[in-house]
């Protein structure tokens, strides 16, 4: 992935969590001409799950950088969320849910794709899947297609979304 030589992804860590809590907020599908969501939305329990204590055992994720200003523009990171903490790209206790998000003025550069990319790579030897949840209009779709997600399930209109790695499931 050619990447514009301001740009740098590196492995998230634990003190990261509050550039994924801002993430978080990016990562909320608003269709165009809607009103931006409350930035609070982020803490409902239903939505922080994707952030909350971030850096837990099986969390694994990237930031891409604006090397040029020093700062994060987009994370894509994903978490395995089961029990009652199970998120809306449920699949089943064994895979993990993605989350990505972008800066708005840096959507539409292939960086969500370098993202996604080096996710995906770093994943597979620890996954056999790796799930998400997608509003059906969203965009980013064709992103999650063209890295070889399928269709898992249907609710309401968000499509759960599935992509199969060649990795061992993690034993428990």
């Amino acid at each position: 992935m050619n990447l514009s030589p301001a740009v740098a992804i590196r492995p998230l860590t634990p003190p990261d969590q509050p550039l994924l809590w801002h993430m978080l907020y990016h990562a909320l599908y608003v269709p165009d001409g809607a009103p931006p969501l409350p930035r609070e939305i982020v803490q409902r329990p239903e939505i922080a799950r994707y952030v909350a204590g971030w850096g837990r055992e099986h969390d694994m994720g990237f930031a891409a950088l604006d090397e040029a200003e020093g700062k994060a523009i987009g994370a894509a990171w994903i978490r395995l969320l089961r029990g009652d903490n199970r998120g809306y790209g449920y699949v089943d206790d064994e895979t993990p849910e993605l989350s990505i998000a972008l800066e708005p003025a840096w959507r539409g550069q292939g960086i969500g794709t370098a993202l996604l990319a080096h996710l995906l790579q770093a994943a597979q030897p620890r996954y056999r899947a790796i799930s998400l949840s997608v509003a059906a209009d969203n965009p980013a779709v064709r992103l999650y297609g063209r890295h070889g997600f399928e269709l898992a399930g249907i609710r309401g209109d968000s499509l759960t979304l599935l992509k199969r790695l060649a990795g061992p499931a993690l034993k428990f």
